[in-house]
């Protein structure tokens, strides 16, 4: 994954190593342009938070993206990621797999239909559709920051993206490819692990609308009773 990010597409990678039993550190060494975190509290979130962290004190870039580690992603298509925020037309842009093309058996049945259940209910509940909770994302550092994140597991990718929505920010889907991953998924891979995630999902999408619905009550209406 790290060979196929295009030069001079990116200033700075940062691996984060969380407990990984498969030699993660090994495969990075070779390559001197990348900041190794380690990070010993598992999840998936844990290792972004960490990597954010990192970049608070070495530094922030002014756009961030984030790449799974598992070569299922496509880093050459890292630049028509970045390209709506280069042109000041989004602050997110997210790859979507739906939009995109998969390689067969790359996209398991339970990921396909809990990411159409996640997305569908999403936009019910806050009025914004997307297509997919995919990995593969860009997001101007300023605006990351104003989101607060705090999920250390599973629900990292949905949080992004239900509190995009509520901050306003210009959003942006672009289609991307997508393969079978390298190793076996802890998330998608498993039964336990693809009903934790699905239940963390739920749960970020049921605490927007819940404070969606609280924020809505909480404004001044006027006589008529319309919102003032």
């Amino acid at each position: 994954m790290l060979a196929a990010i295009p030069a001079g597409a990116v200033r700075r990678v940062i691996v984060v190593d969380n407990g990984s039993t498969d030699r993660t550190l090994d495969a990075a060494a070779p390559f001197r342009f990348v900041e190794i975190v380690h990070e010993p509290r598992r999840g998936y979130g844990s290792a972004c938070l960490a990597g954010l962290t990192h970049l608070r004190r070495t530094g922030p870039p002014e756009v961030l993206v984030f790449l799974d580690g598992d070569f299922s992603d496509h880093p050459e298509e890292l630049p028509s990621l970045l390209g709506p925020i280069e042109r000041g037309e989004a602050d997110f842009v997210l790859g979507s797999r739906a939009l995109g093309t998969s390689e067969r058996g790359a996209l398991m049945p339970q990921a396909r239909y809990g990411n159409a259940f996640a997305t569908w209910l999403i936009a019910r509940l806050t009025g914004f559709r997307y297509t997919d909770l995919g990995p593969f994302r860009a997001i101007r550092w300023d605006a990351l920051e104003s989101l607060g994140m705090v999920d250390r597991d599973f629900g990292w990718t949905c949080e992004m993206q239900v509190k995009a929505v509520r901050a306003g920010l210009r959003i942006c889907e672009l289609p991307v490819s997508y393969r079978r991953r390298v190793g076996v998924s802890k998330i998608a891979g498993t039964f336990t692990g693809t009903v934790r995630a699905g239940v963390k999902i739920l749960w970020w999408v049921v605490r927007a609308a819940r404070e969606s619905a609280a924020r809505a009550s909480a404004r001044p209406r006027s006589a008529s009773g319309n919102a003032a």
